[in-house]
């Protein structure tokens, strides 16, 4: 659905102070769309439903984002405005299929480029470790797309870990992906120290906490981690060299016996004014 569509759309029904109000942001889950609507557009919300049900015809359900991310499981509240009452999904993706709750699980089909591109970057027989891994969405394109020899995926959300399993039978990966509950650190000091080629840590919230984790993952301190963090730059500074300086210092600190390296940083997306989520792909060898 064009966002110029949209809001053209709409100028028949709302003025434009409630047109340029609405967030431009919407997240497209499966057949649930996802928005954030003002608190003052009241009950012309359901003409703003019935719009995205008109413009888009996979759509179902409409939901209004009433919280951000937040606790322990990264989970958001929503409510119904128009559609199917319902929070389940079916997500596809690159040719993989997702079932997943959005009001329980993490999932953002706005990582879908980031997705592929670290599928892309994993050579044949690699063993991966992901450490905040969801439904599988990292894991599962990769054991799709790639030919690795395991994934262990860990996320201490059970919810998460159930869907993943779910997931893991529907996209037919059971031989390369390893569903593991718990949180990361006490997963890998517990059963994956030394044995990782490439580790993912794809959760802003907490992947500088658990960087000494992810090193220890990798077989002999060599191989790849994609750290992925959140930042805010002014117009004058470069999101990237931020966290790049922070990591840096981070690692120096360590006092670990690795030779480290940044050999590439991006953009992910923007998550809000002047706010930036970032990876960093490191080699440590």
């Amino acid at each position: 659905m064009r966002k110029g569509g949209f809001k053209a759309y709409l100028k028949n029904f709302l003025s434009e102070e409630e047109i340029s109000s609405l967030k431009t942001s919407l997240e497209i889950v499966g057949d649930i769309a996802i928005l954030k609507l003002p608190s003052d557009l009241g009950l012309k919300e359901k003409i703003v439903g019935e719009a995205i049900l008109k413009l888009n015809k996979n759509v179902k359900t409409v939901l209004k984002q009433t919280t951000s991310v937040n606790g322990e499981f990264r989970i958001r509240n929503f409510e119904l405005v128009v559609g199917e009452n319902k929070t389940e999904t079916v997500h596809k993706e690159h040719g993989c299929i997702f079932k997943v709750d959005v009001s329980k699980v993490y999932f953002s089909p706005r990582l879908q480029f980031e997705r592929l591109r670290i599928a892309k970057l994993v050579n044949l027989g690699e063993v991966v470790v992901n450490m905040f891994a969801g439904v599988g969405s990292f894991s599962i394109i990769i054991a799709k797309k790639s030919k690795p020899s395991k994934v262990y995926s860990v996320d201490i959300n059970p919810l998460a870990i159930q869907y993943l399993k779910e997931n893991i039978v529907l996209n037919k990966v059971e031989n390369i992906v390893v569903p593991i509950l718990g949180d990361a650190k006490e997963v890998v000091n517990q059963k994956l120290l030394n044995l990782a080629d490439r580790v993912l840590m794809p959760l802003p919230a907490k992947a500088y906490e658990y960087l000494p984790e992810a090193i220890k993952c990798l077989k002999n301190f060599s191989g790849w981690i994609h750290y992925y963090d959140f930042t805010h730059s002014s117009k004058s500074e470069n999101p990237q060299e931020k966290v790049r300086k922070k990591i840096e210092e981070r690692v120096k600190n360590l006092n670990f016996p690795i030779n480290f390296s940044i050999k590439n940083s991006r953009i992910v997306r923007s998550v809000g004014p002047n706010w930036y989520q970032v990876v960093l792909d490191i080699y440590i060898g």
